[in-house]
């Protein structure tokens, strides 16, 4: 797994020990971004971050800041290995339940333009429902939401759908806020 393009481009990335992340594939990346365009100075947020490969990609091409949110210990640390490597600045680690982090950041009045949505499939779908409920609140006008999930148990998320797109079990739908 490596960094695809933009300032860290070519570096690569580690990924959590075990089965528990699934990181997001070269080729699904790099078609990823090539869809969402433009992305520098937009505030980035990557919930479920696992390796934070969508992260560090976005970082790598201008995003910043850029905060990494995960639950389990080992992707923390391949998140934190993997900006000490690049050496990358404008980055956040938060080990945190996503929910909770959601919460946190809208009492704190945070909001994000660029997210990303890399749950556990297994949990797409009791996750859809509590993310349509809570993402808005830390939304930027005309934020765009970036979720992947497997094509066959999606993760519905009650936001408008721009863009949707299928790489074998994978499917990525991107999402844009149109306040």
């Amino acid at each position: 797994m490596r960094i695809i393009a933009g300032r860290f481009g070519g570096r690569r990335l580690a990924a959590p020990k075990g089965a528990g992340t699934r990181p997001t594939a070269d080729r699904v990346r790099e078609a990823l971004f090539a869809a969402l365009g433009e992305i520098e100075d937009l505030a980035g947020l990557d919930l479920f971050a696992g390796s934070g490969a969508l992260g560090l990609e976005a970082l790598s091409r201008g995003a910043t800041p850029v905060t990494f949110v995960d639950s389990a210990p080992r992707a923390i640390a391949a998140v934190r290995a993997n900006l000490a490597a690049l050496g990358a600045q404008g980055a956040e680690v938060r080990r945190q339940d996503a929910r909770a982090f959601l919460r946190n950041a809208r009492q704190e009045g945070r909001h994000y333009s660029l997210v990303f949505l890399d749950p556990p499939y297994r949990q797409a779908a009791r996750l859809g429902p509590e993310l349509s409920q809570a993402l808005p609140t830390v939304l930027a006008p005309r934020a765009r939401v970036v979720s992947e999930s497997d094509r066959r148990d999606p993760l519905a998320l009650d936001l408008p759908v721009a863009d949707e797109r299928r790489y074998g079990d994978t499917l990525i739908r991107i999402h844009v806020l149109s306040l």
